[in-house]
């Protein structure tokens, strides 16, 4: 039976740097530690008449009826998180990121699909540690008291979609609430794209394709196999004009730029630079095999 299409404000919050956890505790305590944290910010989204839709790993994606409501459950979640709710031996309360945003969804059989699922998704990815972010969509539809507190930060594409989408931030913290001349923003070349090529295949990112996947599993828009290659193991993104590759995986990722040394990255992130090959898992040469070779071009 089709799902039924309403318009709900969609919040993701994620545990910021869960894989250090995981590296310094170890598997089962860490599992517990995110757990207990998770399940927390559950009861500050169910405080605000929120519903969880579901758990990903070290985050929580819920709805709400209207931008107010998730916003006020965004801003609980943030302050109520700095008072170490959740006391564990020799863990360090975390940092979270928060993505809102409001839009038409289907709801069907527990889940929710649509735009404003992957609106928010995007959101979330590109807030910093102890950051809230929106959209115009939602700041349209907040009271004017928390609209007081909203602040333009940038502009974004989103993969999939024409035109590009305004990001705004909720200020929730005293020291961060400073009056801003206007929306300054400089704008970037649309134009570059950046050429991805392993074997026949051959992928663009640019301003419509924001962005490639790379790992073994085969949905990935490069797949390798290796036994050093995770199912998911990076991402090559576009924003404002300038490509970064970011590295999820256990082994890391090499880069080297136009024939010069390697760099290694482990759950971090650098910017592409004109041309040079990435090997997933270990360090390739520019005729290996399993070398992805990228050019960025105007």
């Amino acid at each position: 039976m089709a799902g039924k299409k309403e318009f709900k404000t969609i919040l993701f919050a994620d545990i910021a740097k869960s894989s250090r956890i995981y590296e310094t505790f170890g598997n089962k305590k860490a599992q517990k530690f995110i757990s207990a944290y998770l399940n927390f910010l559950v009861e500050k989204a169910k405080n605000h008449d929120g519903t969880l839709v579901k758990t990903i790993g070290d985050e929580i994606m819920c709805t709400f009826p209207n931008a107010d409501k998730a916003v006020k459950a965004a801003i609980e979640m943030q302050q109520s998180i700095e008072g170490d709710p959740v006391r564990m031996k020799k863990m360090v309360t975390p940092n979270i990121y928060i993505g809102i945003h409001n839009g038409p969804v289907i709801e069907e059989d527990g889940d929710v699909f649509g735009d404003a699922v992957i609106i928010a998704a995007r959101m979330v990815a590109l807030a910093k540690q102890r950051q809230i972010l929106t959209t115009k969509q939602t700041v349209n539809k907040l009271s004017s008291q928390l609209k007081k507190n909203i602040q333009f930060v940038d502009k974004t594409n989103i993969k999939g979609k024409s035109g590009e989408f305004d990001i705004f931030e909720y200020l929730w913290e005293e020291e961060d609430i400073t009056f801003v001349k206007g929306n300054i923003f400089t704008p970037f070349d649309l134009s570059r794209k950046l050429f991805l090529t392993f074997k026949k295949k051959k992928i663009i990112v640019d301003s419509e394709n924001t962005n490639a996947s790379l790992g073994r599993l085969k949905h990935n828009d490069i797949s390798i196999q290796g036994e050093s290659v995770s199912r998911f193991h990076a991402v090559v993104e576009y924003r404002k004009g300038k490509f970064f590759l970011i590295d999820k995986s256990k082994n890391g990722t090499y880069i080297s730029h136009g024939g010069g040394k390697a760099i290694f990255l482990l759950q971090e992130e650098t910017r592409l630079k004109t041309q040079g090959i990435i090997g997933l898992g270990y360090k390739v040469q520019s005729n290996s095999p399993e070398a992805i070779h990228f050019c960025i071009r105007e």
